[in-house]
């Protein structure tokens, strides 16, 4: 049967009908978008004039996100900013270590086992760190932990240390600074000297995978935020955890396209190559397998980013390579053989050139067309390096939600004025001709498409600052990147990303118009919900 929406305007992200009255739907795809009369030309129909005062364009499409988001609000979120849960109860941002080890403390006294916070972020607290003594205060005897913003650090108390085997002298590692007393100091720097603590914290990659309640709980933050497809970029995909995803993404009920994305961690090059491949004949029409992601380096704003000189403006040590240039050379040239798509992390610029060589070297290897190799966050990539991109047949997925979380910390404290000013440079991307998306990285930031669409288009700082106005993009550019360009990162831009003929039947829908609202209101249209395959899901 078709069914047939009337709205008050669609937005399609078709060049050839970029706006439409009414939009046909049959077995969860697009039948045809267009007046009435033209539509009726189908046959049989029901019209359904529920959205008949609502704006409709594509589902948006979230191309860095994480599953848990949804699973980690069942820890304490300690975060600078306001963030509202999977239930949508807004939580107020701690404004200081002090309010934290507050936060942890009630926590710890309305239960038992470990104690973990997450969102945590010092850079706000000026040269004030917090310690496995800040910790023990909260409990001397109970592991507490807590994960930074970034994800890529950790503080844990003593009791937690002492559980991974850290508590003792002569540990000798770059991501683990010591104390006064010669024992370490309570923050873990990267995948090596977090891994020991997070599995006895409960923060392993399995937990972050999510079980059925923590995959329900991404697709309510998703559905509130408009979006029908969200990544999950950088998973470890054991058998049971692909087993759980299969089914509750095929209920009935389930509102979400997950994509998710191999984690290569301790894979081996080839290793990770024949997982995707095997992943990839398990993939459902909810569920996308096959790629894979690598971390080249970790966060500017934990100082475990690798940057070219003159380094970080405050003066912090060189950061953290998180995987070997031949481990990645390899992975790309093996990758580009079997079509498997890769996805990269690189924040630093020198990551950002690690992984340019690395490819340019695999393409000599193993020449390939349309492969959409993607560099995620890429946040100080120069024009230089966007040439670079184009010229190796790459693609750019920008963290433009730093300019308002972190801007001001860059300006003043991590990069300084002039490279602040050019980060995540969505201007220079497109005018160099790079296919661009924009994310959230969920849960480092929260997932809110519109919000970051904002970011890109008004680069604002939380102080107000416009950080870097010529690097601003229109309304227009933005919409585009938080759908057809996401949904073409992903290689699904044959699939969703624009209402056109043939696609799947994904939908935003929008109380307020977000191609006629003024650039400076983008992040406060209101989200109806969304239409999936469709199915019509309200946001809760």
């Amino acid at each position: 049967m078709t069914t047939i929406y009337a709205a008050r305007k669609i937005l399609t992200m078709n060049p050839a009908r970029p706006e439409a009255s009414h939009v046909a739907v049959r077995d969860g795809r697009i039948l045809g978008v267009g007046t009435l009369d033209e539509l009726a030309g189908w046959g049989p129909y029901t019209l359904d004039t529920r959205f008949a005062h609502q704006v409709l364009m594509p589902g948006l499409v979230e191309g860095h996100s994480h599953l848990g988001a949804g699973p980690i609000w069942r820890h304490v979120y300690c975060g600078w900013f306001d963030a509202r849960d999977p239930a949508g109860r807004l939580w107020p941002g701690l404004k200081s270590l002090e309010a934290v080890v507050q936060a942890l403390s009630t926590a710890a006294g309305a239960g038992d086992g470990p104690v973990v916070g997450w969102g945590f972020d010092p850079i706000y607290f000026g040269d004030r760190r917090c310690t496995r003594a800040d910790l023990d205060r909260v409990s001397a005897t109970r592991l507490v932990g807590i994960m930074h913003a970034s994800g890529h650090i950790v503080n844990a108390n003593s009791a937690a240390l002492e559980k991974a085997g850290f508590l003792r002298a002569g540990v000798d590692h770059p991501g683990i600074p010591l104390g006064a007393d010669g024992l370490p100091d309570g923050e873990l720097r990267g995948p090596q000297a977090q891994a020991p603590v997070l599995g006895h914290l409960g923060l392993d990659r399995a937990f972050l995978e999510g079980d059925e309640a923590g995959i329900r709980d991404f697709a309510r933050l998703c559905v509130r935020a408009g979006v029908t497809t969200a990544t999950d970029l950088a998973a470890n995909l054991r058998d049971e955890a692909v087993d759980t995803l299969l089914r509750v993404t095929a209920g009935d009920d389930y509102p979400l396209r997950i994509v998710s994305l191999l984690r290569l961690g301790t894979f081996t090059a080839s290793q990770a190559v024949e997982r995707a491949v095997a992943l990839r004949g398990r993939s459902s029409r909810q569920l996308r397998l096959g790629g894979i992601k690598a971390h080249a380096d970790g966060s500017i704003q934990g100082f475990t980013a690798r940057m070219r000189w003159p380094g970080y403006y405050n003066g912090a040590p060189q950061g953290l390579w998180y995987t070997a240039p031949e481990t990645l050379r390899e992975l790309y040239r093996l990758s580009l053989a079997q079509g498997v798509l890769v996805h990269t992390h690189t924040n630093g610029d020198e990551a950002t050139e690690m992984a340019l060589d690395c490819l340019q070297a695999a393409l000599a290897d193993s020449p390939a067309r349309d492969h959409r190799f993607t560099l995620q966050h890429c946040q100080l990539a120069d024009a230089a390096q966007f040439r670079r991109m184009k010229s190796l047949g790459m693609g750019v997925n920008l963290f433009a939600n730093h300019h308002f979380y972190w801007g001001d910390e860059h300006y003043a404290v991590t990069v300084g004025p002039e490279r602040a000013e050019r980060m995540n440079a969505c201007r220079t991307a497109l005018d160099t001709g790079l296919p661009m998306a924009i994310h959230s990285d969920a849960p480092i930031t929260p997932i809110a498409p519109l919000f970051t669409a904002w970011c890109a288009v008004n680069r604002l700082t939380a102080s107000g600052r416009v950080l870097g106005a010529a690097e601003r993009i229109t309304v227009a550019e933005a919409l585009r990147a938080i759908t057809i360009g996401a949904a073409a990162s992903l290689k699904l831009d044959g699939e969703i990303g624009s209402i056109e003929c043939g696609k799947w039947a994904d939908f935003c829908v929008l109380e307020d118009d977000p191609s006629t609202v003024e650039p400076a209101a983008l992040k406060d249209v209101r989200v109806w919900g969304t239409v999936q395959q469709g199915r019509v899901f309200a946001a809760g």
